[in-house]
């Protein structure tokens, strides 16, 4: 597995396991330990998903049966828009601690910006960071001008922005913003719910590298500096998400990716939706 070296030094896996839309419950323990067997090191979680606790006891399971320590682990989790003042983000990162059963988080990020209110939230991620609490702080969803009102202020630079990115939205703005500033990008809905895996110029490439169209759109991302994290609960496709490092793409075949862009998402525009609940 290939890591990813961000901005404060810490190092993070550069495919991770996401649960979004994942429910609570013995399936998602299950897919936990499997996937930490089968080599994935980081899961991606999140308050609003609900399932932390599972999370957790998977985590915990694979850890007691010798697959791997949770040193070797990179855990995420997300504060979501009801919890935005400096107070409400300490409370929230100590409830997603105890759900998790851990004594810490790899990275913790701001979900979604909301209209203006992470800057509070901010403070109270540097705090836990300065404290030791937290390795890495980052956010998600974030465009250029929050990331430039966020660092106008922020004494801890975010190590992550992850956004939703795949050959349909290519979002070459906010992409240019964090490259300039070493601010990792990281892909959410990496697939499209799905929607991208029978487009016929990627059949094409599976096709021809004998892969699966997740593989090339993976492929895709991690050859962009794309940090990745597909979810699937079927082993098959688990197996075959991390399986991106015995071919590569052309540049040609970069392009002819990249020029897929409609921008067009699966999910709301941060602009556009507030979140709060």
């Amino acid at each position: 597995m290939n890591r990813v070296t961000l901005n404060n030094g810490v190092e993070m896996p550069e495919v991770g396991y996401g649960v979004f839309r994942v429910e609570e419950g013995t399936n998602l323990e299950n897919a936990i330990v499997k996937a930490i067997e089968m080599g994935y090191r980081s899961i991606d979680t999140a308050a609003i998903y609900g399932n932390e606790k599972s999370v957790g006891k998977g985590i915990k399971q694979a850890i007691a049966a010798g697959v791997v320590t949770r040193e070797e682990l990179f855990i995420t989790s997300k504060v979501w828009n009801n919890n935005l003042t400096f107070e409400e983000t300490i409370a929230a990162y100590e409830d997603s601690l105890e759900k998790l059963d851990l004594a810490y988080l790899d990275l913790y990020l701001i979900h979604w910006p909301g209209k203006d209110r992470y800057m509070e939230s901010w403070k109270a991620l540097e705090s836990l960071y300065k404290q030791g609490r937290i390795k890495a702080i980052g956010v998600s969803n974030f465009q250029a001008h929050h990331l430039e009102t966020l660092l106008e202020e922020a004494e801890v630079k975010p190590v992550i922005n992850q956004i939703e990115f795949h050959p349909k939205l290519v979002q070459s703005e906010v992409r240019g913003f964090c490259a300039k500033h070493e601010i990792q990008v990281e892909a959410w809905s990496p697939l499209m719910n799905a929607e991208l895996l029978t487009h016929p110029v990627i059949v094409d490439m599976a096709n021809k590298y004998q892969k699966s169209t997740a593989q090339v759109i993976l492929r895709w991302d991690v050859q962009h500096g794309i940090i990745t994290i597909p979810k699937s609960m079927t082993e098959s496709r688990m197996k075959e998400n991390l399986n991106l490092y015995d071919f590569e793409l052309t540049e040609e075949e970069m392009t002819q990716l990249d020029s897929l862009n409609e921008n067009r998402r699966s999910g709301p525009h941060p602009d556009e939706f507030d979140f709060v609940i």
